[in-house]
């Protein structure tokens, strides 16, 4: 097989880069090692930044987030059972986020590109990528019970963060910057109306807990325990019990309960790898960085990469310019830094650590206190969380 693009990773990132290749008239091919219904069906985040939802948008792929997707102008902060309302439009300009979860976006992407676009291989499992430092490098896979080879002009890991597109990168040519966090997020999806019209995040002495949704009638919910937890060591009478501690208000709010029908615990960590290319090799998306969830930032930061690797190469295919490719780790990183550092401050500022003492508590709200006292504190958190600049 020969493309001018191999992709690897059928997730949001590599779905996406298909369509904007498509739209530009350059041909594609996606790998991806586990099947159509897995991709379809596994949780993952569910907050678009403005950009991503500009991006779906421009690319032909928002029929449906418009009509049953979530849009939200603001969210909410809570300590010492206080209340405080961050309003993004009045902060940002206009900007908001939407609530629309990954499994959507993959569907809406995926039946595109089988209508429309390239070869899109399920049960395609990336075995290699060869030849990344030649003009012609090539990803070795197995399908159907037997190995193959994409030839390309061009691979593009969407891989994750263990796939075979960063292993392919040099350990004399890589840096890493990591830091893992000593607790993770437990969170369930409940068939209940959500109990607020907006998300809130709670910071307690008992630790973070945040209120989400996926739907009308399904909450999302999250609450920090220990590292190593396991999430069937927890009823879901504690686990309800718990939110309503942690959520807990002055004003009487009260907390709507019902049925969980999942649960999960999600590690937390920070991790950067540069450069972000090697060759002809790109990585983007997991592949190249992960952030803990607090700001809501993995699925955009992959969408911001690919958004401009289709860019670029199409800046090349019309001027004959590799500028913009070469420019790729560069560009890429100043976003990913900044969306680093937002995640990092969300998640130190709501978290308390096992080892925490009284000075940390303190600092802790001395910074929620600025926020709800500064519109410059407030503005910074709100262009934060709606979304960096693409370009």
């Amino acid at each position: 097989m020969r493309t001018t693009v191999g992709i690897i990773g059928a997730g949001p990132a590599g779905l996406l880069l298909a369509r904007l290749l498509h739209n530009a008239g350059i041909d594609s091919v996606v790998l991806e090692s586990r099947d159509r219904a897995y991709v379809e069906q596994r949780q993952r985040a569910g907050i678009l930044e403005q950009g991503t939802v500009d991006v779906l948008r421009e690319a032909g792929v928002a029929e449906r987030m418009d009509r049953e997707g979530l849009p939200h102008d603001g969210i909410e902060l809570r300590f010492d059972k206080r209340r405080h309302r961050v309003d993004f439009p009045a902060l940002t300009g206009g900007r908001s986020v939407m609530v629309y979860a990954q499994t959507e976006v993959c569907k809406d992407l995926i039946a595109l590109q089988l209508a429309e676009g390239g070869p899109l291989l399920f049960e395609a499992e990336a075995l290699a990528v060869e030849g990344a430092e030649t003009e012609s490098p090539s990803v070795r896979f197995r399908h159907e019970g037997r190995e193959d080879v994409l030839d390309c002009d061009y691979v593009v890991a969407c891989d994750g963060s263990w796939g075979v597109g960063r292993k392919a990168v040099p350990a004399d040519v890589s840096q890493v910057f990591e830091r893992t966090y000593p607790f993770g997020w437990l969170g369930i999806l409940a068939d209940v109306a959500p109990s607020h019209d907006e998300l809130i995040y709670a910071r307690h002495d008992r630790g973070f807990a945040l209120l989400s949704m996926r739907s009308p009638s399904v909450s999302r919910a999250y609450l920090q325990v220990p590292e190593g937890t396991n999430a069937d060591d927890w009823s879901d009478e504690e686990i309800w019990d718990e939110l309503d501690s942690r959520l807990e208000t002055s004003d009487g709010w009260k907390l709507e309960r019902g049925p969980i029908t999942s649960k999960s615990v999600t590690p937390m960590r920070s991790y950067v790898h540069e450069p972000m290319r090697h060759g002809r090799l790109f990585l983007a998306g997991d592949a190249a960085h992960i952030v803990p969830p607090t700001g809501a930032k993995g699925l955009n930061l992959a969408v911001g990469d690919v958004v401009t690797f289709a860019r670029a190469l199409t800046h090349r295919h019309e001027t004959g310019s590799t500028e913009l490719l070469d420019a790729y780790s560069q560009t890429c990183l100043r976003r990913v830094w900044q969306a680093e550092r937002f995640s990092y401050a969300m998640t130190t500022m709501l978290h308390r650590a096992p080892d925490a003492t009284p000075f940390d508590d303190r600092i802790q709200r001395a910074r929620l206190d600025r926020i709800t006292a500064s519109r410059a504190a407030e503005s910074d958190l709100a262009e934060g969380y709606t979304g960096f600049p693409l370009d």
